[in-house]
């Protein structure tokens, strides 16, 4: 188990899931789900399904504007996982710099070297080329193990 990618599932509670598809064959759905039945609140982030609903939660644009209407609740954003191309993520690292959030997860077969050095520069920890789901469960199961 990676000790950073422990780290931030054991500290995080809000996740917005960045290109999330409400088409549950997709990867981004089916991680999203499992993820929110292990109770951590989900966050959809997806231009294309903006203003409606995506597993019972609003779906948002972009980060900055979901940063922006969960503020004022007392929500903020701690993890921001990607489902999107590799070179769309040093603008969505910069959202996510911006928006306060404190991890930076890029999902299997996505890698931005630069934007993950620029995002641990200002201070979020950062993961690459890994699933969400598939480190919680590792988690999961090394809990079970002590």
């Amino acid at each position: 188990m990676n000790d950073v990618s422990f780290h931030i599932l054991r500290e995080t509670k809000t996740i917005a899931v960045v290109g999330l598809s409400p088409k549950p064959e997709r990867p981004s759905h089916e991680v999203a789900c499992y993820l929110q039945a292990q109770g951590y609140r989900i966050v959809p982030v997806n231009p294309g399904m903006h203003g409606k609903l995506l597993l019972g939660e609003m779906c948002f644009a972009s980060l900055r504007e979901a940063a922006g209407a969960l503020a004022p609740k007392g929500v903020q954003i701690d993890l921001v996982d990607c489902f999107r191309q590799s070179e769309e993520i040093a603008a969505i690292a910069e959202d996510a710099v911006a928006i306060g959030a404190r991890f930076l997860w890029m999902q299997i077969g996505i890698t931005n070297p630069d934007a993950a050095r620029r995002a641990e520069a200002a201070g979020l920890l950062v993961v690459q080329d890994r699933c969400t789901k598939t480190e919680h469960r590792r988690m999961q199961a090394q809990r079970l193990a002590l």
